[in-house]
């Protein structure tokens, strides 16, 4: 346990707070390290965090221009909006196709965080990785960072799955973002992830050696995400929670597996998230005539989400990649049998097969409703997975452990920036 409260300065440059593992992190993290006696204050840029100020956790706005809020995304500001040449950077930049917030969120958290560096012991920055944090890496307040996953997963996948070279281009232009992050990355002393999958993902995307990073995994409220009994779940029900309507999150390919299913069976797939009208999911339920059989629910909290969680048959996460997967979790904490692909951490997270869960290849609608209907076929089989899921999420994955190795992480940093110790030094 950590001796002495520490003052931790945690950064996150957009933090949704119920879709998106970013959001959800830096509110729990940032309530667990309060109730271990830590202060935290958390600086966000919109979307802004749901903080509970009787949590003992502050925020610090960090304006920005919100380019993509609802319902006007890549909209043009007003003139009186444009304050500083921050703004103006941002807005530029938008208009040539990039996605600029990582970078104008660490130059806002610089020019803000350089004249109150003497009220922090550690800056913790999640995902980010802008330019503007190596200032303030160079101060003698140690400058930390989480990597969940590097975003060029996101890339590469949407650019194999353009249709052609123009929707290529473009992606190029939006995640050019993730060039910065690796040059970033490397000249950071600290880096977290959550899995051994993603930092071995970081090591070849980054080019940051393994033995630079900390793997701390991240957990659920175990209490809201609990099984409920004497409640039955819904016959044929299936959920799945996609934060974005990308290739990453495997959805058109369980959309595919739900139209074989329903060929032999009466089901029903509720998708936590939402998709673009145009997007591969909206297309896919289209073309099967899945309208009457798909539905959409976003921005519900917790307890609603766990509500909708335990009405499941089976919970599915048929994702190409994760580098962690709350999803995952925070369904085996309530108990729910779960077919999850096995994409990146997804066998680390939820066990060997048939320990907590049924594996499947990603990006195979035919073996993901074989899974599906073993499960929906089998009431002993489900009870067991997910008994067994339950007690693996207990065990393993609570906001407290990652709080108690989160600060005995930054502990360690700070003792060694008084040393004086480098990157370099400590690669010896």
């Amino acid at each position: 346990m950590i001796s002495a409260p520490l003052r931790i300065a945690l950064l996150s440059y957009r933090s949704k707070p119920h879709s998106g593992g970013q959001g959800i992190y830096v509110r729990h993290l940032s309530r667990e390290l309060a109730r271990l006696g830590h202060h935290v204050e958390v600086f966000s840029g919109p979307p802004l965090p749901e903080i509970n100020e009787d949590d003992g956790v502050g925020l610090t706005v960090l304006p920005s221009l919100d380019l993509y809020r609802e319902p006007d995304p890549f909209r043009t500001p007003k003139i009186k909006e444009f304050r500083t040449s921050i703004d103006l950077l941002e807005w530029l930049s938008m208009c040539t196709g990039a996605f600029p917030e990582p970078l104008t969120f660490s130059l806002r958290a610089w020019r803000h965080l350089r004249a109150r560096l003497a009220e922090f012991d550690v800056v913790h920055d999640n995902q980010c990785l802008g330019y503007g944090l190596l200032p303030l890496a160079r101060t003698g307040t140690p400058v930390v960072a989480t990597i969940h996953h590097p975003i060029t997963v996101d890339r590469d996948l949407e650019l194999a799955a353009a249709p052609d070279w123009k929707r290529r281009l473009s992606l190029r232009r939006w995640y050019a973002f993730t060039r910065m992050q690796g040059r970033v990355a490397r000249r950071l002393g600290w880096l977290t992830t959550v899995s051994t999958a993603a930092r071995d993902e970081i090591t070849e995307a980054f080019g940051v050696p393994a033995d630079r990073m900390r793997v701390i995994g991240v957990g659920v409220d175990v209490d809201v995400f609990s099984p409920r009994p004497g409640t039955p779940p819904v016959d044929g029900r299936i959920v799945t929670v996609a934060s974005s309507d990308v290739p990453l999150k495997g959805l058109k390919e369980l959309i595919e597996a739900v139209a074989k299913l329903r060929a032999e069976r009466g089901v029903e797939l509720v998708v936590v998230g939402s998709v673009r009208p145009d997007g591969p999911a909206a297309q896919a339920i289209t073309r099967l005539g899945l309208d009457r059989s798909v539905r959409f629910v976003s921005g519900i909290p917790d307890e609603e989400l766990a509500d909708l969680f335990r009405s499941a048959s089976v919970a599915v996460v048929p994702s190409k990649y994760e580098g962690f997967s709350l999803p995952a979790v925070e369904a085996m904490a309530c108990g729910v049998p779960l077919v999850a692909t096995t994409a990146g951490a997804l066998p680390e997270v939820t066990g060997p097969d048939g320990l907590a869960s049924l594996h499947v290849p990603p990006g195979d609608p035919g073996a993901l409703a074989s899974a599906i209907g073993r499960l929906l076929d089998d009431e002993g089989l489900r009870m067991t997975l997910g008994a067994r899921g339950r007690e693996r999420a207990v065990e393993n994955f609570t906001w407290r452990r990652t709080a108690i190795r989160t600060a005995e992480w930054y502990t360690e940093a700070i003792l060694e920036k008084k040393a004086g110790r480098t990157i370099a030094d400590r690669r010896l």
